[in-house]
């Protein structure tokens, strides 16, 4: 017995598979998928099979049709689709593809294709924000488990994103992951036996909180047990820093040392690896090749490029349309400003505001330096709160009991002013610089503090907040469009108060709208819930603080994006934008973005002009986002400090905006930031993989497809199924979208494990489509959904079962005037063993139609897509009766054996070609692959057989 043959035991047939372990042999059932696979002791057969002979493990042979296993064309063709459908370890080169859930673009292969082509897989993926970076990743990952050639997977990814990374392993690559942080790991540790090592040894795939494992405590476990395969999902956050970030610092040397052994496989993602510091972007280059540190980005030689293009690649999304897809397949962002004037009471609130914080920071130059760096916190916090929303600014202003603790270490309250690049945004109120502030106020001041408090309270929910009252006229104007809006608050306080705002406003003309916020104060898990609820609603509006600017992709429930608030850093406004304009936003072609603010803000005008005009400006420029240089933060600082000084009152403060804008730091920033759009320019010229044709990625994805069946080949195969089964599956008046009724009234009627996998739900319909991305409203069904996957397995079980009642049996015929001569139309199920050195062998099948015209003695081969092609169009023109339908069977079935030699050749013929793809798509790196071979395991099995008499019409 060697593996990939057919053996019997407990009186049912198996496939042995490959087994890196003598004594143990693993057996797959012969209708059955690889997660039915059983492991059998050999030494414990050997010695209960005295006993019960049917333990033991013997050779068989796959069973043959039988002449009385007839029916039509149509019940062959299904067969041929159910088989082709249960194929999982498909023998091209793209093995993964039998086990991924969805259907990649063509541009989603290229990093795989390089990944193939490296002895160990070391590489930077730096396409654009929204183009798939995850699945690009997951696709080499999920091949290099495929092949063999790794056991385990780690994803390390910041917490905020393990819930994303552990769903998109499992819907879309059929991989079921842990999540190791905090939270989880001793739920988990509970869960692993005595003495059968560490964590993260144990899980074969997890998803692990690098801020978990970057400190002392988890890190040397870690490094020790980790797996074998590790993405690094935003690894620009774990670039060397070069000021006082120690998260950064942490976890760039938890990479350091993972890349220290050289065999480990590492994929590093990230839509911005240049931060404008050349060091910062080096470092991650050093992950992939140590010598790489020495590279000089813009003084490159050819053969250090050529070196470098093997680990590296940056594509725009203008890139991925122009060179790799012959349609778009992302949306268009449509970007506007909008404008709100503020009223009397509100004009007042910010007028007061913006004086007493230009005078709590001039009071504070009298103060020492510690002191006079809070009150300068304090002031751009009190401004930001007053101008996000009324319930913002009592928030920040109102009393509060207890005293801080005083302390003469310097103070840097900016994450409580300004959104971070590489850390998670706190959306929470900037309490802490107003609260060290004011012990520092006399009790005049503090009064003021209640009076502005007291001021925001009379504004809020009436119509004096005219910043809400312009925000609900842009909202309804987007609902009436058709877009679904997310609407971008800086704060808790603010997005509460403007989703209370936004369902009374919008209530008057939209009686079905819902209105949800979701913040920083639910839980990863419940903020997923509440975005799951709320795509459940034909109207729907999100409000929401940037705790969702990373983390959720919410492309498939909202096209549009209204910044309530305008981030103080561009980048977070990229990050927000992201969320809908990505690949996957089926619900509209284009996505709006809308700006929105007054102009009478001065503090909002200094980051519109220093910072955000720029970006937007080199977004349309480039087609790219380029990340703010580092120093952005310190400029904007810089310029605000400088309005404080020069505008005692807002009327002074607006016309010394733009005076301080022509200050030198700002000149010398967007200087900088020119040099990072050149460079960034250059390198997706350089590292946009060009070298790799659209044509040659399709030749390898064409080839899959002929073996496991394209998303039509799923379609067509899902709807002929439901007819014969029963299943009620009709097209929806929406485009690419079907209804299928799963009613308990149309289950009952349906085999029990056909009905056991459709879903329960009160409207008793099911929606779902065949494309991918798929449309708003349905689910995606691939070879590899449970649905698809269990009407195939199905439909096997029975043609091998039940004969001629079966929906898809074995045998057939055709009179039909397709062919001129007799033709016998074979359909085999061919399985190889693909051996490289010092491996395990690898089990790989396919199905194959082959066919000849003549008899058996005399046969004239067909090629393989006119047999293809005969099986697939062939129509019946006349009827045959039932005894010369056996008949015809029967004599096919009989001559099958004298045409051993002849098929015996065309499997080794495929298993050569097979060879050549398998060595052409790596590209001979190493020994092990030239001496890789497909070796075919013969003989092939005979699932089925049709057979086509000519028809010549009436004389």
């Amino acid at each position: 017995m060697s593996p990939g043959s057919i053996v019997q035991c407990r009186n049912r047939d198996w496939v042995l598979l490959p087994s890196n372990q003598e004594n143990l042999l693993l057996l797959r059932p012969l209708t059955g998928a690889t997660d039915e696979v059983v492991a059998v002791h050999k030494g414990l057969v050997d010695l209960i099979g005295y006993t019960f002979p049917e333990e033991r493990v013997s050779s068989t042979k796959f069973p043959p049709p039988k002449p009385d296993d007839i029916s039509n064309v149509a019940s062959a063709h299904l067969l041929w689709q159910a088989a082709r459908l249960t194929l999982r370890e498909g023998a091209t080169p793209l093995r993964s593809l039998g086990r991924v859930s969805i259907r990649p673009r063509t541009y989603q292969f290229v990093p795989l294709l390089m990944a193939l082509r490296l002895p160990t897989v070391r590489m930077l993926v730096a396409d654009d924000v929204g183009v798939g970076k995850t699945v690009e990743a997951l696709l080499i990952a999920r091949e290099m488990l495929d092949r063999g050639e790794i056991k385990s997977l780690c994803v390390l990814c910041p917490p905020y994103l393990c819930e994303q990374w552990q769903k998109e392993l499992s819907e879309k690559f059929s991989l079921d992951a842990v999540i190791i942080r905090s939270g989880t790991v001793s739920q988990l540790e509970r869960r692993i036996p005595a003495g059968a090592g560490s964590i993260f040894s144990y899980y074969p795939i997890q998803v692990v909180s690098i801020d978990f494992v970057k400190g002392d405590r988890k890190r040397d476990n870690f490094i020790q047990h980790c797996p074998d395969f590790v993405i690094v999902d935003e690894a620009h956050g774990s670039a060397s820093a070069t000021g006082s970030n120690s998260n950064q610092h942490q976890r760039h040397d938890l990479l350091k040392d993972l890349a220290a052994k050289e065999s480990r496989h590492m994929v590093l993602l990230t839509a911005t690896p240049h931060s404008g510091v050349p060091e910062a972007f080096r470092s991650l280059l050093a992950l992939l090749r140590p010598e790489f540190a020495k590279y000089e980005i813009t003084a490159l030689s050819e053969a250090q490029r050529i070196e470098l293009a093997r680990h590296f690649v940056q594509r725009t999304r203008k890139d991925i349309e122009k060179d790799w897809e012959a349609e778009n397949c992302f949306p268009k962002r449509v970007p506007s400003d909008k404008h709100y004037n503020l009223s009397t009471a509100y004009g007042n609130l910010f007028r007061q505001t913006y004086e007493f914080c230009t005078e709590l920071v001039r009071t504070g130059q009298s103060l020492g330096k510690r002191q006079q760096r809070v009150r300068y916190w304090a002031a751009l916090a009190l401004l930001r709160c007053v101008m996000s929303s009324p319930a913002a600014a009592i928030a920040a202003l109102d009393r509060r009991d207890g005293v801080l603790p005083q302390s003469e270490d310097e103070v840097d309250f900016s994450q409580n002013i300004f959104e971070s690049s590489n850390e998670q945004t706190d959306d929470s109120q900037p309490t802490p610089p107003v609260e060290s502030a004011e012990q520092t106020l006399p009790d005049s001041e503090r009064r003021k503090l209640r009076e502005l408090s007291r001021l925001a309270s009379s504004i809020a929910l009436t119509p004096d907040d005219t910043k809400l009252a312009g925000c609900a006229k842009l909202v309804a104007g987007l609902l009436r469009e058709g877009f679904h809006p997310i609407v971008w608050c800086r704060y808790i306080a603010t997005a509460d108060y403007v989703a209370e705002g936004l369902r009374r406003a919008l209530a008057r003309e939209f009686a079905d709208v819902r209105v949800a916020s979701i913040t920083g104060m639910l839980s990863d898990d419940e903020r997923r819930t509440k975005v799951d609820e709320l795509t459940q609603d034909k109207r729907r509006v999100l409000v929401a603080t940037d705790c969702l600017s990373e983390g959720i992709n919410l492309q498939k429930a909202f096209n549009a994006a209204l910044h309530y608030d305008l981030p103080w850093n561009p980048n977070r406004l990229e990050q927000r934008e992201g969320r809908v304009d990505r690949f996957g936003q089926t619900l509209s072609e284009t996505v709006k973005t809308i700006r929105f603010f007054s102009p009478d803000n001065p503090v909002d005008g200094v980051v519109i002009r220093v910072l955000l005009n720029k970006a937007r400006e080199i977004h349309q420029a480039l087609g790219t986002h380029v990340p703010v240089p580092e120093e952005s933060e310190t400029v904007t600082q810089a310029v605000l400090q400088a309005l404080f000084f020069k505008g005692r009152t807002v009327d002074e403060a607006i016309p010394q905006m733009e005076l301080g804008l022509e200050v030198p730091e700002v000149a010398q920033l967007h200087r900088s930031w020119d040099l990072d759009v050149a460079r960034e320019r250059e390198n997706r010229t350089r590292f946009a993989q060009r070298a790799l044709k659209p044509e040659e990625v399709r030749q390898e994805l064409e080839a899959t497809d002929a073996v496991l069946g394209d998303p039509d080949a799923v379609r067509l195969f899902v709807l002929s199924a439901a007819q014969r089964l029963g299943v009620q599956i009709t097209p929806d008046r929406r485009e690419n979208i079907f209804r299928v009724i799963v009613s308990p009234e149309a289950r009952a009627s349906l085999p029990p494990a056909i009905a056991a996998v459709l879903p329960v739900n009160k409207t008793g319909h099911w929606f779902v489509s065949f494309v991918s991305p798929t449309p708003e409203g349905a689910e995606y069904l691939g070879r590899n959904h449970k649905f698809v996957a269990t009407l195939a397995q199905f439909l096997m079980e029975e043609a091998l079962t039940k004969g001629a009642a079966a929906r898809a049996s074995r045998c057939g015929t055709m009179r039909t005037q397709a062919v001129t001569r007799l033709t016998a139309l074979y359909l085999l199920r061919l399985r190889f063993l693909i051996e490289q050195p010092d491996r395990t062998p690898l089990l790989a099948e396919e199905v194959q139609i082959i066919g000849h015209t003549g008899t058996a003695d005399k046969p004239v081969w067909l090629k393989d897509d006119e047999a293809l092609a005969l099986l697939e169009k062939a129509q019946a023109d006349a009827n045959l009766g039932n005894e010369e339908r056996r008949e015809l069977v029967a004599d096919a079935l009989a001559g099958w054996d004298k045409l051993d030699a002849p098929v015996r050749q065309n499997v080794e013929g495929r298993a050569a070609a097979l060879t050549e793809a398998h060595r052409r798509i790596r590209q001979a790196v190493s020994m092990k692959v030239r001496g890789l071979t497909v070796k075919p395991q013969l003989p092939p099995d005979l699932l089925g057989l049709l057979v086509l008499q000519p028809y010549v019409g009436k004389s």
